[in-house]
């Protein structure tokens, strides 16, 4: 059929009732959003506030930390680089990086650019290399990977893996001559003039309209500490606002060019980012699939994929300490979403999209996804709740240390992971494993301790020390991993 001569009026005030009405049913503490159609900024509102307790309301100009879709910036940095002919996607890493190691001399040598981007490298998650660590040497993550054990054969699985993207931010210095920060900064931040964003959290300090993080501890939302990314900060370091990333978008939807006719990316490049490259797996998949059902689940270069209403779907999240975001294409339908909050992992952020896309693309089925997914969520959440109490009643009352505090105070190492510093203070036995994860213990049963993190938002944890044939203390586990004690000199 012939187009419409006009066409239909954009649902701005569709959508800021129903924002506002699911911002404030999941309790969210600041939000904000875009949506982007046909080069168009057509839709941008704030809501609630940049901390609890504080009167300055958030914008369009407010800015968040976007977490992992700053992967797709990464992407597209590489992209930028593949266009000059100084890089391939499918170059060996070690031709850029010639130190780079993994614990397997064949995998070294195969993994290729593509394969930092495509979480399909045989890596399992090894955040614990710089979670809660904002002193991590970048460097040194990267050269820890040669001692990480692989999960699965390369190619063959997918685990989302953070310090693969920290890896192409060095390969875009090595190739570049710039540091990742710079990079971004001068050839995407820049030319499309995203003047609100910045490459790291360093870059928002002294800066007005930037949001709080938040979190609930102990059954109140609080106001919490940011959690530094910078030490891997290819993988998901950038602040920003709605309104900058709506231009982020806009180019994105334009094949690479930016507002102003500036070409950041050829074509064929675009398309690239955006092809499937490898199968997820639905138990590594969003929860959401439980509720759009989709019939197939992938990732381009940085970013998930799965059908929705007949179109091809590419999103990425973003989650770091009291923080999230989320972006959303439907490409062929020059459609855009962008959205950012301050609370932790409140999932109004799907809730958001998926209304926008049913506006376009079935607007006489628009489902209600804020009550859907509240549903979803609060289920897994009793879930996990009900879980944590069955661990806890696992305690077996009225046991004692086999030692005195005093024994189990020490230093232990693992060859990956480093250390963990166990100190007697005040009686009771404190850990320190970085700047972010210290706090004291309490003793739970026989020579197990449970760790209360000073950061509460990080919730607890559990150390259990091993005792020789000798009776003296010889290592402890925690997180899954055994570290050995360090002999005093």
């Amino acid at each position: 059929p012939a187009a419409p001569d006009t066409a239909p009026p954009f649902p701005s005030q569709a959508l800021a009732r129903y924002d506002e009405g699911a911002v404030s049913e999941w309790g969210a503490v600041g939000l904000a959003g875009a949506v982007v159609k046909d080069g168009d900024l057509g839709y941008a509102e704030g809501y609630g506030v940049l901390e609890l307790g504080g009167g300055e309301a958030v914008n369009t100009q407010t800015r968040f930390a976007i977490g992992s879709t700053t992967k797709a910036m990464t992407a597209a940095a590489l992209g930028m680089l593949v266009d000059e002919g100084r890089l391939g996607w499918d170059d060996p890493v070690v031709d850029h990086l010639p130190w780079f190691r993994l614990r397997d001399p064949w995998v070294t040598r195969e993994v290729t650019v593509r394969d930092l981007l495509t979480h399909r490298a045989g890596l399992g998650n090894a955040d614990m290399l710089w979670y809660g660590r904002g002193d991590a040497d970048p460097i040194e993550i990267l050269r820890s990977l040669r001692h990480v054990e692989p999960a699965y054969s390369m190619r063959s699985s997918f685990i989302y893996q953070n310090i693969m993207y920290a890896t192409a931010g060095a390969v875009i210095e090595s190739v570049s001559g710039m540091s990742w920060a710079d990079f971004v900064t001068t050839r995407i931040f820049e030319p499309l003039g995203m003047d609100e964003t910045v490459a790291r959290l360093e870059g928002t300090v002294g800066r007005p309209n930037v949001a709080t993080p938040h979190a609930e501890v102990d059954g109140r939302i609080v106001a919490i500490e940011n959690a530094s990314v910078d030490p891997v900060d290819a993988a998901g370091s950038v602040w920003s606002s709605v309104e900058d990333m709506s231009r982020w978008l806009r180019m994105l939807l334009a094949r690479g060019e930016a507002p102003d006719g500036t070409r950041l990316l050829e074509e064929a490049t675009i398309d690239q980012l955006f092809r499937p490259q490898t199968m997820v797996p639905r138990n590594q998949f969003y929860p959401t699939a439980q509720v759009t059902n989709p019939s197939w689940t992938t990732y381009g270069l940085a970013w998930f994929q799965h059908d929705y209403r007949g179109r091809k779907l590419d999103f990425h999240t973003g989650s770091i300490d009291g923080m999230v975001a989320i972006a959303g294409l439907i490409r062929d339908e020059a459609l855009g979403v962008y959205v950012l909050g301050n609370l932790d992992h409140v999932e109004v952020r799907h809730a958001l999209m998926y209304r926008v896309l049913d506006h376009f693309l079935a607007p006489d089925a628009v489902r209600d996804w804020s009550r859907e997914l509240k549903t979803l969520y609060d289920e897994i959440a009793q879930s996990q709740a009900e879980a944590r109490a069955e661990a806890l009643a696992d305690r077996v009352e009225g046991t004692r240390p086999s030692l005195s505090l005093e024994a189990y105070a020490g230093t232990y190492t693992h060859p990956v992971f480093g250390d963990v510093t166990v100190s007697l203070q005040d009686g009771a036995l404190h850990v320190h494993r970085g700047e972010g994860l210290q706090g004291s213990t309490e003793h739970w049963n026989y020579d197990t301790f449970r760790v209360a993190w000073d950061a509460r938002w990080r919730g607890d944890e559990w150390l259990t020390f091993d005792l020789a044939a000798d009776g003296a203390v010889e290592g402890l586990r925690t997180m899954g991993l055994e570290f050995g004690r360090v002999e005093a000199e």
